[in-house]
């Protein structure tokens, strides 16, 4: 199969996962509408609620940040630029597109990306956003 065939199918599997995000999130974002409309019955019940709250928020924010980046990458299909590395120019390998199809850069630009911003460094996992301050202990 030729890289041209290759990359049209990445585009497909783009959009059906651009259509399945759309309708996880729809699910999700009903999904905490309702919660909120219910009442709870005591503090355990709250506290429960508020940390699923939590989890579905966190779900949701990924789950969005995905969903952007395949927009992107479809809109990067249709004006011809996609499966092209934005640092170097050339092709990004078939191997990391069908990884990642949303993929920007290759692998060498990726690491030297990283290694520059100081993405190597430790990643506070526990943190919504991306500028929030950490807990002092």
């Amino acid at each position: 199969m030729s890289r041209s065939e290759s990359i049209k199918k990445l585009r497909d599997q783009l959009v059906r996962r651009r259509d399945a995000l759309h309708r996880a999130l729809e699910g999700d974002l009903s999904l905490l509408r309702e919660l909120h409309q219910e009442k709870t019955g005591d503090i355990l019940d709250a506290a429960a609620d508020t940390a699923q709250d939590e989890l579905n928020s966190q779900l949701i924010e990924a789950e969005s940040r995905e969903l952007n980046a395949i927009n992107d990458a479809i809109g990067r299909f249709d004006a011809g630029m996609f499966g092209n590395c934005d640092g170097c120019g050339k092709p990004i390998p078939l191997s990391r597109l069908r990884a990642i199809p949303y993929a920007t850069d290759c692998i060498d630009c990726r690491r030297k990306a990283e290694s520059k911003n100081g993405s190597g460094t430790t990643v506070l996992w526990n943190r919504v956003f991306d500028n929030a301050e950490v807990d002092s202990v």
